[in-house]
């Protein structure tokens, strides 16, 4: 055994069980199964050209001595971005632990109450700063949450607005430059019109239908939002503000004067800056909205017992449903950096946050008077943690990056000092000295910080924020660590047990690959600092453009799309701008199978594309005599076609080079879901195929963790044609020569969550990647086989063989009167999370092991849905009172004094031995998802406040 080997660590069956499955399967070797699962026509017919791969402790020593190339200097830059103290209680118990890092998005509550309930601390730390009626449970980022708010203003206006066709959004020249680059993209489109201004002279009409105001401004100026916000309600324009939430804490919250969206990030509430992300942005709006809000709601519900239970809320407003017509595209949130900052604001409360903010604020009024002592003309008159000074800025560079300090320098003649919560007394005595070099003045020392009043009379904070109890009960370390571990084990997690969801890819987030994340030379790093002091990330993140490019066999990658659906979304408009270049500004059909996640069509919709869907065929797949009428009908205005690969249906189609040359030779490109890409990994790839672009989830093939529901990262690889049109950044520069404007805020994407994919490529190697994909398909095809005469296996290939997933087929359970959603309740008892429930075809369970679990994981959640198999049998009708619509069991009904059940507490809580020995409890039972909607409740008030009569 190579103890040195990373592949012998993440790859779950050894060598002796890998021929105990193919003997199962009935095959003589991984070749012959592989042989059997993909078309030879787009088998690779040489290897990877990639590093050789690297021990967990050659990657380690590798990954430090890049770390140590990028130059930490003070950071005082600003623009949404800023240093902040992560707790070492959090970052322990948090973003340390796979019990948080490890778990899917809480589609099934009852295994994830603990998660559900920091993400209801973190709505509510929301609506309170806000002044909002309801929140959701994050987006990817600031500039991403304005284009969205942006969106539900759009689709909210008037019933006489959109008759007139009023198209106008206002947007404050004082907004962030990457928010605006970024509301560039989202407005073109969908047919918004940006008109960008001095806020104070906006000569308000009815051409507007929204606008929005940054407070305070990017420069750090204060501005009368109130003010603003009354005078465009005269004119029916809706408001939407971004606000930085430390400053909340002092200045009133803009629900109160009347915003209808306020939106932000939360990174400076403890986030690492991780030169860019991932970060949680927040969403506020007003209950009114409730069903345009994008991303998920947290809502409060109860369970078949009437007790108080969580579950993520108004699921209709997603895309897996309302595909086209969905609210927005977004389905991943940041919800690991959700739970941390709200775990923020838990272990602070209301005081600590106020001792935190009056620091910044007062620290930031003492330089101030420092740097004015020196004559030098501070010209913002009211202020949170920013100031805005007259001065040549190539002469403060060349003396502030001496000292290893970095300001913001917007213009020849102007200086911006943003001031955090981590700077010190001594900082400020540095940045002072700085001045003092720069004017040939001296001034006196800062000895203490004094308070000053900076904010505008009209717009301090009056109203009371967070007191509730949870926010002022966890203030010791102690307190807050069995917080976390009371959470944490109410939540089925990686750690735990197989999560064998179909297209989610819930592979091994191995340490090696996490442990550089808390190191503070990636941490602490500044988006927007110059490139010279990031060596160490661009020669990380070039190298893992490279590597996907290699991968993907494409000729560019983009790193900036921080999620799947942001991949989809910019993979679509760089198309739109292949086409656009060509002169074919009608190219707008999109064909997209109708078998296709759900967020395709709505990121199509997003791009200004018209949406037409082409038939599956009776077998699964792409109908290929229905995309080629299609493609030939459309042929003038034809601009993409939509594909996932292997299939949604967890099927290598054949057929799949004549599907892409049908679309090449109507005139249009191809853009693949890089969903199922761990399927194709060193064996196929995209460029072979046809593909023209294809997005990545690195939270799925490449071993980012989902973190509860987020981060992703979603990179776009592109074949030639389309690599001038990669998207740039209005303030570093990134993409091509013709680039598009902004998917992302930060130029890079989420770079400190991308150090991860980097080390498990690094680690594995052309070899070691090859063989994990080869493993996937032959965990998923073992298990088809085990299950085989219990569940009908619904699509494969010609061969009989599944790729990577399969689907099994629960509708014929329904005469019993057994639903899908009782199988995957009932997995539960059995410590199992369910696979992935009614996608893409309703009635059914898509399982997906990935190449990471053990031949004996596998055999548990077999030997577990064989059993269940065998209570369905016995199961009827006329008497539901059975363990499977009863399911899942908690430790309080075990404990009752009564048992009324018709099955002993044994079977319901025992049904196998395994499960004695490591048995995991859900704290609630079966949610009421109907009550929950009907009774919407986003926030930490009591459910006794809400249950009908």
């Amino acid at each position: 055994m190579d103890t040195t080997s990373f592949a012998l660590r993440h790859i779950g069956p050894n060598s002796h069980e890998q021929k105990v499955m193919l003997n199962t399967i009935g095959v003589t070797s991984i070749e012959q199964l592989v042989s059997e699962t993909i078309p030879s026509g787009i088998r690779l017919d040489k290897d990877l050209e990639l590093d050789p791969a690297m021990s967990e402790q050659e990657y380690l020593s590798h990954i430090y001595k890049l770390s140590q190339l990028n130059k930490v200097y003070k950071s005082y830059i600003g623009l949404g971005y800023h240093p902040a103290n992560l707790p070492a209680v959090i970052q322990r118990n948090i973003l340390e632990n796979p019990g948080w890092y490890t778990a899917y998005t809480p589609y099934q509550a009852e295994i994830a109450q603990g998660r559900l309930e920091a993400l209801l601390n973190f709505q509510t730390m929301v609506i309170d700063l806000t002044g909002m009626e309801i929140a959701n449970a994050s987006l990817l980022d600031e500039s991403t949450a304005a284009a969205e708010a942006m969106g539900l203003l759009f689709a909210v206006r008037e019933r006489a607005q959109k008759k007139a066709g009023v198209n106008k959004f206002f947007v404050s020249d004082l907004v962030l430059p990457q928010t605006i680059a970024l509301l560039e993209t989202r407005a073109v489109p969908i047919g918004i019109e940006l008109v960008i201004g001095n806020e104070a002279e906006f000569n308000l009409s009815d051409e507007f239908f929204g606008a929005l105001l940054q407070y305070p401004g990017k420069n750090g100026q204060i501005t009368d939002i109130k003010a603003f916000i009354e005078k465009a309600k005269t004119s029916n324009i809706k408001v939407a503000v971004a606000a930085d939430i430390l400053s909340l804490v002092k200045l009133e919250a803009p629900g109160k004067f009347g915003a209808d969206v306020v939106v932000g990030t939360t990174q400076r509430f403890g986030i690492p800056m991780g030169y860019g992300g991932p970060h949680a942005a927040y969403f506020a709006t007003k209950e009114a909205y409730k069903r345009d809000v994008p991303g998920r709601i947290i809502g409060v519900t109860k369970d078949t017992n009437g007790n108080r239970a969580l579950r993520m809320a108004l699921q209709t407003r997603e895309q897996h449903i309302k595909r086209d017509k969905a609210t927005s595209n977004i389905c991943t949130a940041q919800v690991l950096l959700a739970v941390m900052a709200g775990m923020y604001a838990v272990y602070h409360g209301p005081k600590g946050l106020t001792f935190i903010a009056d620091k910044v604020k007062n620290s930031t009024s003492t330089l101030a008077k420092a740097l004015e002592q020196l004559g030098l003309d501070q010209i913002n008159s009211h202020y949170f943690d920013t100031l805005q000074i007259k001065a040549d800025p190539l002469k403060v560079m060349y003396e502030a990056e001496k000292q290893e300090v970095n300001f913001y320098y917007p213009d020849n003649n102007t200086v911006t000092i943003s001031i955090n919560e981590t700077t010190t007394i001594a900082d400020l005595n540095e940045i002072i000295s700085i001045f003092e070099k720069v004017t040939g003045k001296r001034t006196d020392k800062i000895t203490s910080i004094t308070e000053e009043d900076t904010l505008p009379n009209n717009l301090k904070r009056k109203s009371d924020f967070l007191s509730y109890e949870v926010f002022n009960s966890f203030h010791s370390e102690t307190e807050l660590m069995r917080y976390i571990k009371k959470l944490e084990r109410k939540d089925l997690a990686l750690n735990h047990s197989m999560i064998s969801l179909g297209s989610c890819t819930m592979k091994l987030n191995a340490a090696s690959e996490m442990l550089p994340l808390s190191w503070g030379s990636w941490g602490n790093m500044h988006p927007f600092t110059p490139i010279n002091q990031a060596t160490g990330y661009h020669l990380m993140l070039n190298s893992l453009e490279n590597q996907l490019t290699e991968i993907t066999g494409f000729a560019a990658t983009s790193l900036q799309p921080n999620s799947g659906a942001q991949g989809e979304f910019a993979g679509l408009m760089v198309i739109k701008a292949y086409h656009e270049s060509r002169g074919d500004h009608h190219r707008n059909i999109c064909l997209i199978p109708s078998s296709a996640h759900g967020t395709n069509p709505a990121s199509a919709v997003m791009a200004g594309m018209k949406v037409v869907v082409t038939k599956a065929s009776e077998d699964g797949n792409i109908d290929v005599n229905d995309l080629r009428e299609k493609a030939e009908l459309h042929k003038d205005n034809l601009s993409a076609l939509m594909i996932t690969y292997p299939s949604t249906h967890g099927v290598f189609e054949s057929a799949i080079k004549d599907i892409t040359q049908i679309i090449h030779d109507n005139g249009g490109q191809v853009y693949m879901d890089g969903a199922n890409m761990n399927a194709q990994v060193g064996l196929t790839h995209p460029g072979n195929i046809g593909a023209d672009v294809c997005h990545l989830n690195l939270h799925k093939t490449f071993a980012i963790p989902h973190g509860g529901g987020g981060p992703g990262v979603g990179p776009i690889c592109v074949a030639e044609q389309l690599v001038p049109f990669l998207p740039g950044n209005p303030i570093i520069k990134t993409g091509g020569h013709q680039a598009i404007s902004a998917i992302s805020a930060a130029p890079f994407g989420s770079s400190l969550a991308c150090i991860i994919s980097y080390g498990y490529i690094k680690m594995l190697g052309t070899k070691g990647l090859k063989e994990a994909t080869e493993i996937a398909i032959l965990n998923a095809n073992y298990i088809k086989e085990r299950l085989e005469g219990y569940y009908d296996t619904l699509y494969t290939g010609e061969n009989g063989r599944a790729a990577h997933e399969m689907i099994i087929d629960c509708r014929e359970f329904k005469s019993r009167g057994i639903e899908v959603t009782d199988i995957a309740k009932r997995l539960m008892d059995y410590g199992f999370h369910a696979p992935t429930v009614s996608f893409p075809v309703a009635g059914t369970m898509m399982i997906e092991p990935t190449e990471s679990e053990s031949k004996a994981e596998m055999d548990r959640f077999c030997d577990a849905m064989i059993s269940i198999r065998k209570e369905i049998d016995k199961t009827s009708k006329e008497e539901p009172n059975n363990v499977l619509k009863n399911a899942p069991h908690t430790l309080e009904m075990l404990t009752a004094d009564e048992w009324l059940l018709p099955y002993t507490r044994e079977i319901a809580a025992f049904p196998l031995d395994y499960v004695k020995d490591n048995k995991f409890w859900p704290t609630v039972r079966r949610v009421d998802e109907a009550f929950g909607d009907r009774n919407l409740v986003c926030s930490c008030a009591p459910i006794e406040a809400y249950i009908e009569a």
